[in-house]
C-alpha cells in the first residue's frame, strides 16, 4: 500500500486554474501579448509564473521586470472572489484519514496562494504543515525534488503522486514515484504518453490506491 499520497494544488485540490488563466489573459493582453484560455492552459499550466514571464517575452510581451509580482498581486485578487474545491476532494481526504495514509500538498504556487485558495475552503488547517512550495524550497516542477524532499520528510517509501500537468507529472516519473493524472474532461493522451495512470474522477482513486 502506499505511504503517502502527494497532491498537486492548482487543478487537482482547487479548481484555480480557470479563473488564474483569465485574469492571466487579460493581463498579458494588456502588454501586447494576445492569448484565448485554452492557449493559456496549453502553453503555461504547471509552470512557474517566471516561466511564464520568460516564455510570454519570447513570444512578443512588452512584461516589466516587476511584472510576477505584478500579475501575482491581481492573481490573488482573483482568487479571494471565491475558489472551489475539485469535486470528491473531501471525501477522499477523508478516506485517507480512515485508512492512515497521510497526505500532503507539493505545488509551485506560492503558500500565499495556497492560504488563499485551500483557506476559504477550510482545508489550510490540514495542508499548512504539510505544504511544500517551489517559492519556498527554490526549486519547481519538472525537477522532482520538491517531491523527494516530501517523501523524505514523511519517511515514505512507497508515494504516489495525484497531478494534472505535463510538469508535475514529469517529476513524479522523474522521482520515479507513481503518478495519477487527474483529467476530468477525459483527455489524458498526453499525460498517459508521459507514464501518469489517468482518471477522471476523484471518486476513482480508492480503487486506485487500492483501499
Amino acid at each position: 500500500m502506499h505511504d503517502l499520497v502527494i497532491f498537486d494544488c492548482d487543478g487537482v485540490l482547487v479548481d484555480s486554474e480557470p479563473l488564474s488563466n483569465q485574469v492571466l489573459v487579460k493581463n498579458l493582453s494588456r502588454h501586447g501579448l494576445d492569448l484565448t484560455i485554452e492557449d493559456s492552459l496549453a502553453l503555461f499550466l504547471g509552470g512557474t509564473m517566471a516561466g511564464v514571464h520568460v516564455k510570454a517575452r519570447e513570444l512578443g510581451a512588452d512584461l516589466p521586470d516587476d511584472w510576477v509580482d505584478q500579475v501575482y498581486a491581481e492573481i490573488y485578487d482573483g482568487l479571494r472572489g471565491g475558489v472551489s474545491l475539485m469535486p470528491g476532494i473531501p471525501d477522499l481526504l477523508e478516506t485517507l484519514d480512515e485508512n492512515g495514509i497521510p497526505f500532503c500538498v507539493a505545488s509551485n504556487g506560492s503558500p500565499d496562494k495556497m492560504k488563499i485558495t485551500l483557506g476559504q475552503n477550510g482545508m489550510w488547517e490540514r495542508f499548512s504543515e504539510v505544504m511544500f512550495s517551489a517559492h519556498v524550497l527554490g526549486t519547481a516542477k519538472p525537477d522532482p525534488e520538491m517531491f523527494q524532499t516530501a517523501a523524505e520528510r514523511f519517511g515514505a517509501s512507497n508515494p504516489v503522486v495525484i497531478e494534472d500537468s505535463a510538469s508535475g507529472v514529469t517529476a513524479a516519473k522523474r522521482a520515479d514515484m507513481r503518478c495519477l493524472a487527474y483529467v476530468p474532461s477525459g483527455d489524458g493522451e498526453r499525460l498517459a504518453e508521459l507514464g501518469a495512470e489517468v482518471f477522471v474522477d476523484m471518486t476513482d482513486v480508492p480503487t486506485l490506491l487500492g483501499i
